[in-house]
């Protein structure tokens, strides 16, 4: 029997895809602006690379105190903020002429405002609603949805850039960065009231752990520490990617109209990707799921990397990395759920983000910089394999279903 508190099913996710499908949307189109401002404003590529970084670290270091807030009072709250955050940050990013403001708006603002509206919060949202035998399903199909989002916005930021100028395109994104309030208010919701989960076999977990002894009880917990390592380098590949490709495909004489197909063909096989990723976790054991999507994108920027540069490898690379791209997101927060319970799920899933953030931060930088130190981005391109196959390794002896000794677990009294 649900809560009498829970907010209806398909509330959750339709509004859950929808405030993902505009924060991460507007972001993942980001790389079209690199070769404009720089252009523009007679910077290096390190200058915008740098704050693309910064805005990485900071959704990340931000994370899991936007997380305690969002646990403590909900997400309506955190979600408003970050829409005007985000507005803000994109108008700053508009009007910079100098790289230090540039640096506040882009990077410090919009980082801010990408913890407030993206997936620890939401995520939260739906673990506090969502019983554990349909998480990791819910979690899929919100990341798949949001995921289509991705996949429009390219196309649309690029048609705002070509029609607009990158200015006015960076106004446009702003208004629609405010459309996330309005949709806010289907994930109106008040955590502090809820205070017991049902388990797969048909338990409630009572005395969900402070803040203070959650937060201990992750940092002491292996598992935790090993999913933690290996968001780490997912975090490296997609950030570095995302910002980089563009440019990477220009500097090879490709046509400017492939990096946004490439762009928005990752966004449209993020879809399936992401969605498969939480029916399969669902069925079978979410670490080696995680295992096998680190594994393969080694595999496939191999490939990409040491065959002939084509509009058809672009393609490919695309469509296979798509699948690919956010496919660790359901599983990851999933694991963090069932190890430590409901009650943190935003704060310890952004501990875990952090992590990824990090690795988003030395990405994007190290793109920039390693480009204009050698003139090249393969360094990175073969940084980016050996760490998939090091995040492989560290997941394979997770055990997702290592539940902490002190929390007391009852049987639920079954009704009639």
């Amino acid at each position: 029997m649900n809560h009498p508190s829970r907010l209806p099913l398909a509330q959750l996710l339709l509004c859950g895809a929808l405030v993902v499908t505009l924060s991460m949307g507007i972001r993942h189109g980001f790389g079209l602006w690199l070769q404009p401002i720089v252009t523009a404003r007679g910077w290096n590529r390190e200058d915008f690379a740098l704050a693309m970084a910064v805005q990485n670290l900071v959704w990340g270091a931000s994370g899991p105190f936007i997380g305690w807030w969002a646990d403590r009072q909900g997400a309506f709250r955190v979600l408003v903020a970050g829409s005007l955050l985000y507005a803000l940050g994109l108008l700053g990013m508009a009007q910079s002429a100098q790289s230090a403001w540039f640096m506040v708006s882009t990077g410090l603002t919009i980082g801010l405002a990408q913890a407030c509206t993206t997936y620890a919060v939401v995520y939260g949202v739906l673990g506090r609603h969502i019983d554990a035998h349909q998480r990791s399903w819910a979690m899929g199909l919100t990341a798949a949805a949001g995921s289509f989002g991705q996949f429009l916005m390219v196309p649309v930021s690029s048609l705002l850039i070509s029609h607009l100028g990158w200015q006015h395109a960076l106004w446009t994104l702003a208004g629609a960065a405010l459309l996330i309030i309005p949709i806010a208010r289907g994930l109106h919701d008040e955590p502090h009231r809820q205070t017991t989960s049902i388990t797969p076999e048909g338990q409630t977990a009572h005395s969900e752990p402070s803040t203070r002894s959650a937060l201990m009880e992750a940092l002491q917990h292996r598992d935790y520490l090993l999913l933690t390592a290996g968001y780490f380098v997912c975090g490296f590949q997609v950030a570095f990617i995302g910002v980089h490709l563009p440019s990477y495909l220009k500097d090879h004489q490709m046509a400017p109209e492939i990096a946004t197909t490439a762009l928005a063909l990752i966004g449209l096989f993020n879809v399936f990707g992401t969605y498969a990723s939480g029916v399969l976790g669902q069925r079978l054991r979410k670490p080696w799921i995680l295992s096998a999507i680190y594994a393969l994108r080694a595999v496939t920027i191999i490939l990409f990397v040491t065959q002939p540069l084509s509009a058809w490898s672009v393609t490919l690379f695309a469509a296979v990395m798509g699948t690919l791209w956010l496919s660790t997101v359901p599983p990851t927060n999933a694991i963090v759920a069932q190890m430590l319970g409901i009650r943190n799920l935003s704060m310890l899933g952004g501990i875990v983000f952090f992590s990824h953030q990090i690795g988003s931060f030395l990405g994007v930088w190290l793109g920039g910089r390693l480009y204009d130190t050698t003139g090249s981005y393969d360094v990175v391109w073969w940084g980016a394999v050996a760490l998939g196959i090091a995040a492989a390794l560290l997941n394979l002896p997770i055990q997702e279903h290592r539940t902490p000794q002190r929390r007391a677990v009852a049987p639920i009294a079954k009704s009639a």
